[in-house]
């Protein structure tokens, strides 16, 4: 802890004691806190993205892009993999700890009511944002939109929905149109949106949804295999943005928006997946080039430096290699599963690493990835009630570890030389074999 912030383990002690509340909808208590501290969210230019996964990958290409830009940025993500400061970073790092002490104690002992874990920490990041002087806030949703604490920004510059699957579904509602209407939600009038690949049921919700309150403009991403290969990508359609694979390698990605030429780039986020969500950030960043036309020019070297921990991250674990990936939902199982189809086999042999939380789709993303590994060892996540070992073994045989750490020793004995360790299920496992194995302290997890 740095001398100039003495205060702050007690910040963070006091704010981990509000994680027990958990998620509490709503806006009212956020925006009193923040018009107690002078309503710092509206002296920040910023983008709001929402999407059941992809959200905060393309809050880290655009930060990225809006950075190679030359502006100054702030980014609010959650939840964090060690420490609580990377869930808000100013230009592209961690904010550092006076900046976070000061931050906190506006959240935590300024404002008029208690606020709750999640709340507290969306205050704490418009101050640091309004304190630090950035340009431009990236804002990620912390759970569907509509009543998230983020969703207090009245006239963001673009807002984005990555995806919308099955997730969440007690809070957001049954069907893929309940929670695209909630995702929604952050949809503002006249603010332009960028809407990923959807489901017809959920486009149709979205759609009613930017009509009824005149948002927009909208871009739509278009599927990859709408767009064929890479050469058969020669425009845009109206209103749409073309992705597709660029030769001659398998990150490289070309975009085309309406009127616009073809942006050939190699991404720094891996995973076919990652062309749909450039896609969203190339759609973010062309609204933004219309205050800020260097954006536009900076997209190739800002996709190309994007980074997002945790995502399809490989870490040199000295007795061999392992694939970090927070896949904690049928629909980001799936995408890794496609990854390990067409990258994976390299390895002589994989063994999965698999926890997750109860309340998620752990039976299909288990039955997704399990025919993938040659062995299988399941550990628990802290964080809240975990999948429960023997019912994860009921689905695919594997050896019932428990702790992560020990978990991932096995599994690097059962991949051997040149074996791959991929470890998946949960953010919150990712978080803390990630900590061990590059040495960091992590801070509590809080499943929020």
């Amino acid at each position: 802890m740095s001398p100039a912030a003495p205060r702050l383990p007690a910040l963070l002690e006091a704010l981990g004691q509000r994680a027990p509340r958990g998620m509490v909808l709503g806006l009212d208590r956020v925006r009193e806190a923040l018009a107690a501290l002078g309503d710092p969210h509206a002296d920040v230019a910023a983008v709001h993205v929402a999407g059941t996964n992809g959200k905060g990958s393309v809050c880290a290409m655009v930060e990225s892009v809006a950075r190679a830009a030359g502006l100054r940025t702030g980014l609010y993500t959650s939840p964090h993999l060690s420490r609580f400061a990377e869930r808000i970073r100013i230009d592209g790092e961690p904010i550092d700890d006076a900046a976070l002490e000061r931050a906190l104690s506006a959240a935590l002992e300024r404002v008029p009511a208690p606020l709750t874990f999640f709340e507290a920490l969306t205050v704490a990041a418009f101050v640091a944002f309004r304190d630090a002087g950035v340009d431009l806030a990236i804002v990620e949703v912390g759970l569907g939109g509509r009543l998230d604490a983020t969703n207090v920004l009245a006239a963001p510059l673009c807002t984005a929905i990555t995806s919308i699957a099955f997730d969440h579904v007690a809070l957001l509602g049954p069907t893929l149109a309940d929670i695209a209407r909630e995702k929604a939600g952050i949809l503002k009038p006249g603010a332009p949106v960028v809407l990923g690949p959807l489901d017809p049921e959920a486009d149709a919700a979205i759609e009613a949804a930017a009509l009824a309150i005149s948002a927009g403009p909208r871009l739509r991403v278009a599927r990859a295999e709408r767009g064929g290969s890479a050469g058969e990508i020669a425009v845009g359609r109206a209103g749409e943005i073309a992705v597709g694979r660029a030769e001659p390698s398998a990150r490289a990605t070309r975009v085309v928006g309406p009127g616009r030429p073809a942006l050939e780039v190699e991404l720094g986020l891996r995973g076919a997946h990652q062309a749909e969500n450039a896609g969203v950030a190339c759609g973010i960043a062309w609204q933004l080039a219309g205050r800020w036309p260097e954006v536009e020019r900076a997209l190739p070297a800002g996709l190309a430096a994007a980074r997002w921990p945790g995502r399809l991250e490989r870490i040199d674990a000295g007795a061999g290699q392992v694939l970090l990936d927070c896949a904690h939902n049928p629909h980001g199982a799936r995408a890794l599963a496609a990854w390990l189809d067409e990258e994976g086999p390299g390895a002589a042999r994989t063994a999965l690493v698999f926890g997750a939380m109860a309340d998620k789709g752990w039976g299909e993303m288990l039955q997704t990835l399990a025919p993938r590994a040659q062995g299988r060892l399941y550990a628990t996540p802290q964080g809240r009630a975990a999948a429960p070992l023997d019912a994860l073994q009921a689905i695919a045989p594997g050896e019932p570890i428990g702790d992560p750490r020990a978990a991932v020793a096995r599994a690097i004995e059962v991949a051997g030389p040149g074996g791959l360790v991929v470890v998946t299920g949960s953010i919150y496992l990712v978080g803390e074999v990630r900590s061990a194995l590059l040495g960091i302290a992590p801070d509590p997890v809080v499943a929020l």
